[in-house]
């Protein structure tokens, strides 16, 4: 019954994800963590997480901008490897918070730089991979903190989701090769995480029908809606 859970969880997860391009940790750890436990739970999805974004790759293969796309990753990916082997050393509420707080932000802020004919450029883009790589090494997810950072920068839908798919792509694969070096990824939690991800690529593919007849407006309204949902959760969450 765990395992049949875990399958469901992960398709839901692995097509919500495919469609906004993120979220698919949030749902699924709650999950992994009340089956296995947090010391397995985590780089389990971190393999999950790894195989999810390489299947958006895969299915927008020929939207990705590499350009931004190797920009970001270049940043985030030794700063994930370095958060790996750090320490949470803030208190979670305080992390809550901060990120709540920045998620309900980025909302107007998205819609004042798109006014004004304002973009993020490559350097800001080098600059926040950096912070959020860190970020993602420590905890399971980050995902909605790009996705004002990659909308701003100009991409929208497929293009969007597979360049963030890559950069992440990127940032896991350091994550996981930190676990491996560490000794956390034994060939039971390797299993645990195959299994869980292609779940995840299953979900991906089903979800570009959604994502390829869904116009760029609607698509930019769903983003804001789920950042504004984001935050509110995290600051619900901080304060219980």
């Amino acid at each position: 019954m765990d395992y049949a859970l875990i399958l469901i969880v992960g398709l839901i997860a692995g097509t919500l994800g495919g469609i906004v391009g993120f979220g698919s940790s949030i749902m699924l750890m709650p999950v992994l963590v009340l089956t296995f436990g947090p010391r397995e739970a985590v780089p389990i999805m971190a393999i999950a997480s790894f195989m999810g974004n390489l299947s958006r790759v895969l299915v927008w293969w020929r939207e990705i901008d590499w350009r931004a796309c190797a920009v970001y990753a270049a940043a985030a990916a030794p700063a994930a490897a370095l958060g790996a082997r750090t320490l949470l050393v803030l208190p979670q509420r305080i992390v809550e918070v901060a990120l709540g707080v920045f998620f309900l932000a980025m909302i107007p802020l998205r819609r004042m730089l798109a006014a004004r004919g304002l973009r993020v450029r490559l350097v800001h883009l080098a600059v926040i991979g950096a912070f959020v790589g860190f970020l993602t090494g420590i905890v399971a997810s980050t995902g909605p903190i790009t996705v004002p950072v990659f909308l701003a920068y100009g991409l929208t839908k497929g293009a969007f989701i597979a360049t963030e798919a890559a950069g992440s792509l990127a940032v896991y694969g350091a994550k996981v090769a930190v676990f491996r070096t560490y000794g956390a990824l034994p060939l039971a939690i390797v299993a645990k995480g195959l299994v869980t991800g292609a779940t995840l690529m299953i979900g991906a593919y089903v979800a570009k029908r959604f994502v390829t007849a869904m116009p760029p407006e609607q698509f930019t309204r769903l983003m804001d809606g789920i950042l504004l949902l984001s935050g509110a959760a995290l600051l619900w969450q901080s304060l219980a």
